[in-house]
């Protein structure tokens, strides 16, 4: 599967985004979703999962309650709605899918696919 990440920008502290993961090449329903960030000089860390249908979630303690992870299969697509963003919050985001419909989880090396990062700055 191909993952096209999309809808980073710079905003302000407080403000909301909307990133965006398209999907192509494989049946989308089969694959368990994840949203990871790097900040430089930081390694990459887990910010949220889905499972296959969507039916169920799975957060980073840094983002929970500010962040939403959503999927709409019909659109091969996954989401992640931030709000009140932190400077803090700065970092490339990466989408990535794990084949199966039994992972969604924190571990990056389950994953298999990742798409090619989105930058979203926070300033203060």
């Amino acid at each position: 599967v191909q993952l096209q990440a999309s809808g980073g920008g710079l905003v302000q502290a407080g403000d909301s985004l909307r990133l965006s993961c398209a999907a192509s090449g494989r049946t989308f329903s089969n694959y368990g979703m994840a949203w990871f960030r790097q900040a430089p000089g930081k390694e990459r860390e887990f910010v949220a999962a889905v499972n296959w249908s969507g039916s169920s979630t799975y957060y980073a303690d840094s983002v929970k309650g500010r962040f939403t992870i959503s999927r709409d299969n019909a659109k091969n697509t996954v989401y992640l709605q931030m709000n009140s963003l932190k400077p803090d919050d700065t970092a490339v985001y990466y989408c990535a899918a794990n084949e199966g419909r039994t992972y969604y989880g924190p571990t990056p090396r389950r994953y298999e696919y990742w798409g090619q990062g989105t930058q979203v700055t926070v300033s203060s």
